[in-house]
C-alpha cells in the first residue's frame, strides 16, 4: 500500500479498526479462560496448596509476556505486525489441550509460557495497529477501544468458565472454550487483518515529535513522562497479578461457591473493560497526568480495603471501584506513550513499556505469593495496595503536565 493513498483517522480506517477490535477480544478471551478457575485447578487436580507455588504460573505468564511484549514491538517494523499477530495464534493453539492433558503441574506452567508469549505477540501487535491507523486525533479512543474488547472479553470468559466449572468440572469442560477462541482468532487475523507499516511512514512525514537517543532507557528511566508511565503500567500488572492469583483464594476461605467467586472475579475486567469506552476518549481531552494520579489512587484505596470485606455486594462494589480506577489509567499509559514518542519509534517504545508493565504480573505474583505463604492473604493485599499508592504519587510528582519531557 503506497503512503501517498493512505489516509489517518478512525473514520477513514473503521473497517480494518473493527476488525482489530474483534481480534483482540479473542486475545483477552484466552486470558479469561484461566482467571477465575485457575487456583482450584492447581489445588484440585494436582495437590499444589502453597500460595507461592499457584502463582507460579503467573509469573511463567508475566516473564514470558513481557519478553514478547519487548520483541514485537521491537520487530514490528521489520517483520510486519500481522505476521507478529499470527504467529501469537499459533503459540495460543496447543494451550488448552496442554492444559487439558497436563500429567504434572510442571506442563501447566509450560502453557503458561506459551500464553504469555502469546499474549504479547497478539495483543502488542493489535495496539500498535490501532495507533498507526488512527492518527495523532483519536489515539485515546483508540486504546480505549482496544482495551475495552479484550478486557470485558476477559471478564465475559472469565465468568462463563467459572460457570462451566462449577456445572461440570474444574477440567476439561472450561478449556474448550480456549480451543475454540484460539482457532477463530488465529482465522479472523489471517483473512482480514492488514499490515499498518504504511500508516507508520504517512505520519512520520508530517509529525514533529525528538527522537529518544536511546528509546530503551529513555522509555524506562530517563524521560520524565514515558518513566512515569512506565512504572504505573508496572505497577498497575503487579496489583492485577495479585488479584487474579489472591482474590480467588481470599473468596474461597470465606466460602464463596465457584459461580460465585466467578461472577465477583468477572466484575473487575468487566467494569474495567467497559469504562474504558469512555476514559479513553476522556484522555484525549483531559489531563493525562490526573488521570494517571486519580486512577492509581482509586485502585491503591480499593485494594487496602478489600481484606476488611466480606459480604458479597461490598466485594462486588470493590472489585467495580478497582476496575473503574484501573480503566482511567490503562488507555491512558498507552494513549501518552504515543504522543511522547516519534511514530517511527513508537512501536519500540509502546513494546518497552509493556515489557515493564507485564514484569509487574510477575513481581505482583512473587511478591503477593511469598508475603500471602509467610504472613497471610491479607497483609500481602494490604502490601500491594500501599505500593499501588506509592505509585500515584510518583505520578503526581515526577511526571511534568507537558509530555514531551
Amino acid at each position: 500500500m503506497k503512503s501517498n493513498n493512505i489516509e489517518l483517522g478512525l473514520k477513514n480506517n473503521w473497517k480494518q479498526f473493527t476488525i482489530l477490535v474483534i481480534v483482540n477480544a479473542f486475545v483477552g478471551g484466552m486470558i479469561g479462560m484461566e482467571r477465575t478457575i485457575f487456583p482450584q485447578f492447581a489445588e484440585l487436580e494436582f495437590g499444589v496448596a502453597s500460595k507461592t507455588a499457584i502463582l507460579s504460573f503467573i509469573t511463567a505468564f508475566g516473564i514470558t509476556k513481557a519478553v514478547a511484549n519487548y520483541y514485537t514491538g521491537k520487530l514490528a517494523n521489520r517483520f510486519g505486525r500481522k505476521n507478529l499477530l499470527l504467529l501469537g495464534w499459533l503459540l495460543a493453539i496447543p494451550i488448552p489441550f496442554i492444559l487439558i492433558y497436563a500429567p504434572s503441574w510442571s506442563w501447566v506452567i509450560g502453557a503458561n509460557v506459551l500464553l504469555g508469549a502469546s499474549q504479547g505477540l497478539t495483543w502488542s501487535s493489535t495496539v500498535v495497529m490501532k495507533i498507526d491507523l488512527v492518527g495523532e486525533k483519536d489515539r485515546g479512543l483508540a486504546m480505549g477501544l482496544n482495551e475495552f474488547s479484550g478486557y470485558f472479553a476477559v471478564g465475559i470468559i472469565a465468568f462463563l468458565s467459572g460457570y462451566v466449572a462449577g456445572e461440570y468440572g474444574i477440567t476439561p469442560y472450561p478449556f474448550y472454550i480456549g480451543i475454540f477462541i484460539s482457532i477463530v482468532g488465529f482465522l479472523l487475523s489471517l483473512i482480514w487483518v492488514k499490515d499498518t507499516r504504511g500508516f507508520v511512514k504517512k505520519e512520520s512525514q508530517t509529525n514533529q515529535s525528538q527522537s529518544l537517543k536511546n528509546i530503551f532507557w529513555d522509555t524506562s528511566i530517563r524521560h520524565k513522562t514515558l518513566s512515569s508511565v512506565t512504572q504505573a503500567g508496572l505497577v498497575n500488572n503487579l496489583n492485577d497479578g495479585m488479584i487474579w492469583g489472591l482474590l480467588p483464594i481470599l473468596l474461597f476461605s470465606l466460602h464463596y461457591d465457584t459461580e460465585n467467586i466467578g461472577i465477583i472475579s468477572a466484575i473487575y475486567p468487566t467494569v474495567w473493560g467497559i469504562s474504558q469506552l469512555f476514559t479513553g476518549k476522556i484522555s484525549d481531552v483531559y489531563s493525562k497526568k490526573r488521570m494517571l494520579f486519580w486512577g492509581m489512587l482509586m485502585q491503591g484505596l480499593a485494594i487496602l480495603v478489600l481484606p476488611f470485606t466480606e459480604s458479597f455486594i461490598a466485594l462486588s462494589l470493590l472489585a467495580a471501584t478497582l476496575g473503574f480506577g484501573t480503566a482511567l489509567v490503562y488507555p491512558t499509559l498507552l494513549s501518552t506513550i504515543a504522543q511522547a514518542t516519534n511514530p517511527n519509534q513508537r512501536a519500540e517504545s509502546i513494546g518497552t513499556f509493556r515489557l515493564w508493565r507485564d514484569l509487574g504480573y510477575a513481581f505482583g505474583a512473587i511478591i503477593s505469593g511469598i508475603t500471602a505463604d509467610l504472613f497471610g492473604i491479607n497483609n500481602a493485599i494490604f502490601l500491594i495496595g500501599v505500593l499501588t499508592i506509592l505509585s500515584a504519587m510518583v505520578i503526581q510528582v515526577r511526571m511534568p503536565l507537558h509530555l514531551n519531557k
